[in-house]
């Protein structure tokens, strides 16, 4: 004896619900998603802020574990130390990366002025060289005009 198979049997879509929709390309995963944001327009949209860059972080106000000075460091001392010295090489490295980017900073400051002067050197160039072709045709102008005085 067969059953009769039901109206909302798992191979039919539910009323109401979406059908549940996997994307298979970036393209598609894209789609999806601007779907997601179109449904409710007047919703705002979460926009992540910048990250902030990574710094060290700044050296203990008080050092309680400090080392002795006698003999015979214990087994868990050498990893002690070892965390230290990675610690101290990377804000070595951070403060050597910060001043590399400074540098290039002040460089390309330096590079956008000298370009800044040149385009302006160029345009006062040009500028006098239009003022000296309208003085031209200024003096041109008058000086037809005198002929055509003296001619009647």
């Amino acid at each position: 004896n067969m059953a009769a198979p039901s109206a909302s049997g798992p191979s039919q879509p539910r009323e109401g619900l979406p059908t549940l929709f996997i994307p298979r390309t970036a393209a598609e995963e894209q789609r999806v998603r601007l779907e997601r944001l179109m449904r409710n327009p007047e919703k705002t949209v979460p926009i992540p802020e910048k990250l902030n860059e990574w710094a060290p972080r700044p050296p203990p106000e008080f050092v309680r574990d400090v080392m002795g000075s006698s003999a015979g460091a214990g087994s868990g001392e050498f990893h002690v130390y070892r965390h230290l010295r990675r610690r101290e090489y990377q804000r070595q490295d951070f403060m050597d990366a910060m001043a590399e980017k400074q540098k290039l900073d002040e460089e390309f400051q330096k590079k956008l002025e000298r370009n800044k002067m040149i385009a302006e050197e160029q345009t006062a160039k040009r500028r006098r060289k239009r003022q000296k072709l309208k003085e031209k045709k200024l003096q041109a102008k008058k000086s037809k005009l005198e002929q055509k005085k003296q001619g009647k």
